[in-house]
């Protein structure tokens, strides 16, 4: 088991790989094949989320260069939806979170997503990473797919769910391997919140330290 930094909550290996690898792919994106990037970004039919894509794929290589907790935390408050990710992450514990704890716990789990890109985007190396031009619908949301390839020879396709929340993009979960990095942070969470008979200040805090 590993212990994330501060927070007291525990991750299985398992668990933490796949959100390590979602990390990664954050970190990585932007190592975007720049020929493909350019084609996509002239071509007049590229979709919007996929041109949103590539901006996302731009700010965490920036991010990813300077590797600091502040660098991820500000592309996460530009681009994650993070109220949503984070009233998913409670699920059933929702209700137990008062209005007037809301932005602070906003704030935590932002942290917490950035804390943990920042301590592990660094351990696997990516050799190219590309973005396909044609988005998926689902429901309101689009789904885009990325491809990354890493210095290993290994292979992945991540798929990235972006919504519009008041006229602009926002990205609201990431898929590796069929896993959903929302659910998995959401199993974490709770997992905490049954050590501590659901008390959700006590996550809020944990989250803020």
């Amino acid at each position: 088991m590993t212990k994330t930094a501060n927070t007291g909550m525990r991750i299985s290996r398992r668990t933490m790989g796949l959100i390590l690898l979602s990390g990664i792919v954050l970190a990585g994106s932007g190592h975007i094949d720049m020929a493909r990037a350019a084609e996509a970004k002239a071509a007049t039919r590229a979709h919007p989320a996929v041109r949103y894509m590539q901006k996302v794929a731009r700010d965490l290589l920036r991010a990813y260069r300077v590797g600091t907790i502040a660098s991820f935390d500000k592309v996460l408050a530009s681009h994650a939806d993070v109220p949503a990710i984070a009233l998913y992450s409670l699920g059933r514990y929702q209700n137990k979170l008062p209005r007037s704890r809301r932005s602070l716990y906003y704030r935590g789990v932002r942290q917490f997503m950035a804390r943990y890109f920042a301590e592990q985007s660094h351990k696997y190396e990516i050799a190219k990473a590309w973005i396909e031009n044609n988005p998926l619908k689902d429901g309101d949301d689009w789904l885009v797919r990325s491809r990354v390839k890493l210095t290993s020879g290994a292979t992945y396709t991540v798929v990235w769910r972006v919504v519009k929340r008041r006229g602009r993009y926002r990205i609201a979960d990431v898929k590796v391997l069929g896993f959903s990095l929302a659910y998995l942070q959401r199993g974490i969470f709770h997992r905490y919140l049954q050590k501590k008979n659901g008390d959700v200040n006590a996550l809020v805090a944990a989250l803020n330290r």
